[in-house]
């Protein structure tokens, strides 16, 4: 026995030798030689335009009508059922990780340095439109705070009221618009929309400012008006070369992709035969027929239905286009004939994904020329809007013949589709119906435009089990996770702004 003791500290004895020999190098054995102790602002700037582009709730697709599924689950958008209803907590989820925290890293990395200051104004726009999107879909959320875990150990972030975010992102965009200066340096190539171009940066502040402005027209309609204007005389985007856009490749890594393009693809449409969708998707009858309807020359850009033979072949015909209903539970008998997403256009995976168009451009300054406003002829602003919009699809297809649409069908649908003389309310409902076509598939903004005016007028899908009563969704939901991690904020923010349910309306939302 005592000689096993002897043993014992001897080994014990020798143990801890080793380990004041392991500690004195501990940091540099431990330490990762392929990482990196500072970031580079202009990678970090490009994965945060990725990631804020591709942060979309899909399902929102199905909720402006668009597209539909007979499969209940994948059909959560178009027929609100109860069961699904936490799956509209994903951009919520994925925002703050992402897209918010890369660019709040990259304003971290370059606010001191006053030669940079072309990098920060465009990393501050870029937020905006991050936190604009998330704070439309959800109302409240943390803003002031958030993201601030590894600089300030904020775990628990506040959320802030609505009104207020929307009045320091308005802030944002004028001091970063009026900061941006041509003869400093840029991101350059890092960024995806305008290699760093300061001056179409501008445009997009501006036409940002815009549409946030434009949001509070029935809540605050002089700061609408404030804001509109300021925008307008800024300069907003109205030319096709300075649309807001972040370009795909098509192959490689899937962020290289088009996400909404791959999302679709993947999902629903990867077998291209019209019959085997994995998720029962297709288009909705209302989009289809409005654009039956009005003769739309797009019906045959966005939709095809597939006629057979080895390969499966396309076909684009107006007269066999056909959208599927969302009150179906179950396969039709007819599914194979009828329309879907057009795999060269909607589903091009390295089309661009539109940030911001010439064509909602024009709707908007349509409105304010109608509201006094501006001292631009309404009419003129939407034709201007709906040729943009036509032209835009050749943008999207990459100049091919699929998308592109010839300068004598543009004519004849703009001449069609002339601004109506009658009352303000019959023009807001034909701006904002074609804006509601014009804008697809960027169906988070139309879900924004139709709660702000009530265009197009959608009839909600009264479907069995569904979560609001068969009326029409006004918000989504926070992540299930707040109310554990985050409760005391959580709480907070429930008797501020009401119930975390769909039919809570946001605070621009009256």
């Amino acid at each position: 026995m005592n000689r096993l003791l002897s043993k014992c500290a001897l080994f014990v004895g020798v143990g801890l030798l080793g380990l004041t020999a392991c500690t004195k190098d501990f940091e540099e054995i431990n330490t990762n030689p392929n990482a990196v102790g500072t970031i580079t602002p202009e990678f970090v700037f490009t994965k945060a335009q990725y990631d804020g582009v591709s942060n979309m709730l899909n399902s929102l697709l199905g909720t402006m009508q668009y597209t539909t599924s007979f499969n209940d689950v994948s059909g959560f958008g178009s027929k609100y059922i109860a069961s699904q209803v936490n799956t509209s907590s994903s951009s919520f989820s994925s925002a703050y990780p992402n897209a918010l925290n890369e660019i709040t890293l990259v304003i971290n990395a370059v606010k001191d340095d006053p030669n940079k200051v072309n990098l920060l104004s465009e990393a501050r726009i870029w937020r905006v439109y991050c936190y604009s999107r998330l704070t439309d879909l959800y109302g409240d959320i943390p803003y002031f705070q958030a993201n601030q875990g590894y600089t300030g150990a904020q775990y628990t972030p506040a959320y802030d009221a609505q009104k207020d975010i929307y009045a320091d992102m308005l802030k944002e965009l004028d001091e970063a618009a009026a900061s941006l200066d041509p003869a400093k340096p840029t991101f350059g190539v890092a960024d995806l929309m305008y290699a760093g171009n300061p001056v179409q940066w501008k445009k997009f502040a501006y036409s940002m400012m815009l549409r946030l402005g434009m949001r509070l027209t029935k809540v605050d309609a002089a700061a609408a008006k404030t804001w509109a204007t300021k925008a307008l005389t800024g300069g907003v985007i109205t030319d096709d070369a300075d649309i807001a856009k972040v370009t795909y490749l098509a192959s490689g890594q899937i962020i290289n992709q088009n996400p909404l393009a791959y999302f679709l693809w993947i999902n629903d449409y990867i077998a291209a035969n019209g019959n085997t969708n994995q998720e029962g998707g297709k288009y909705q009858d209302v989009f289809i027929n409005y654009l039956k309807a009005t003769k739309d020359p797009r019906l045959g850009v966005v939709s095809v239905v597939y006629t057979g033979g080895s390969p499966n072949r396309t076909d684009t015909t107006f007269a066999k286009q056909q959208g599927m209903p969302a009150n179906l539970g179950a396969k039709p008998a007819n599914f194979a004939q009828l329309s879907e997403p057009n795999p060269k256009t909607v589903l091009l995976l390295n089309s661009p994904r539109l940030v911001f168009t010439a064509a909602e451009s024009y709707f908007l300054q349509t409105e304010a020329a109608l509201r006094g406003w501006s001292s631009g002829s309404a009419s003129t602003l939407y034709s201007n809007g709906v040729s943009a919009a036509l032209r835009q699809w050749s943008i999207i297809s990459l100049g091919s013949s699929d998308g592109t649409l010839s300068s004598r069908q543009i004519t004849t649908y703009v001449n069609n589709n002339r601004l109506v003389t009658s009352n303000f309310d019959e023009q807001m409902k034909q701006i904002y119906t074609q804006f509601w076509v014009s804008v697809f598939p960027d169906a988070q903004e139309a879900f924004a435009s139709y709660r702000r005016t009530g265009y197009p007028a959608l009839t909600p899908n009264n479907y069995p089990g569904n979560a609001t009563g068969g009326q029409f969704p006004r918000r989504f939901l926070y992540p299930l996770s707040e109310q554990n991690l985050n409760a005391n904020a959580y709480r907070a923010t429930i008797e501020r702004q009401g119930p975390d349910n769909l039919l809570t309306r946001v605070y621009w939302d009256k």
